[in-house]
């Protein structure tokens, strides 16, 4: 069943909460620097406050990576240290020629064994066809994004048509075994009804409210709308809630009010 682990995890914690685990160093409270590894400290003082709120995690691997051959151990274990019932998020937006997209779906889905992953459907159906091959995995691919470059191509009108339409009909022709859904981001609400609507079988991926400034009603509506799950992403507003010794306090706070929030 398309997004079957998820739809559990969703129903067995009442929540429709994704947290981001993007610990940018930087803003990762001081006091952790005395740990080896601060990042994965930080991160598992995070899942350890949140795991009976949140129904999924996503980590962006741009935090990850950046801390080279030491940022992939973090992400490894990292993964480790959530709970198997819940729903997992490679935030790669990965895109390529088919052989090459084998192998970031082999790194991803095989490796790392995550959930689902993000990826970049420019490209056409051979780039993402090595994803939709792994039994159980999902993929949630770029329609409406919260960033202004949005405008660039993705709500530039082609024969009659934004392209982001064109993205999602083809994402339905190919949605053949469920497993594919759609990013949209909060701060496109206009749009983000419309799909609701017009492709109620395609789960959705919304990031964008929080510290981007996407409208909550526009999502609560989305969540409350008949159809395949919908999750919400909210990565800062969360996990920097707070930054002293009781800050993963304050992101099982923040977490719960999101939690609470998005129930409209």
């Amino acid at each position: 069943m398309s997004f079957a682990k998820l739809s559990a995890s969703i129903a067995k914690r009442g929540s429709n909460l994704c947290i981001g685990l993007d610990p940018a160093v930087e803003k990762i409270p001081p006091f952790l620097s005395r740990h080896e590894d601060p990042v994965l400290e930080f991160n598992s003082r995070i899942i350890e406050a949140t795991s009976d709120v949140a129904c999924a995690y996503k980590l962006n691997t741009a935090f990850y990576e950046i801390l080279g051959e030491r940022g992939w151990r973090t992400f490894r274990e990292t993964l480790a240290l959530i709970p198997e019932d819940t729903y997992v998020i490679a935030d790669c937006k990965r895109s390529d020629v088919g052989n090459s997209a084998k192998q970031y779906a082999e790194t991803f889905f095989g490796y790392f064994g995550v959930d689902s992953a993000t990826v970049n459907p420019y490209m056409g159906y051979d780039s993402l066809e090595p994803f939709l091959g792994f039994k159980g995995k999902d993929i949630y691919a770029l329609a409406v994004t919260s960033n202004k470059g949005a405008n660039d191509f993705q709500l530039i009108d082609v024969g009659g048509k934004k392209l982001y339409e064109l993205v999602l009909e083809k994402l339905s022709q190919w949605n053949t075994a469920g497993n594919i859904g759609a990013v949209v981001g909060a701060t496109q609400g206009e749009y983000l009804a419309r799909i609701r609507t017009e492709y109620p079988r395609i789960p959705l991926l919304i990031p964008g409210i929080g510290a981007q400034g996407g409208s909550v009603e526009d999502v609560a509506r989305a969540i409350a709308a008949e159809g395949a799950p919908v999750l919400v992403n909210v990565s800062r507003d969360v996990i920097f809630a707070g930054n002293g010794e009781d800050f993963a306090a304050g992101a099982r706070e923040k977490a719960l009010y999101y939690k609470t929030l998005l129930k409209g």
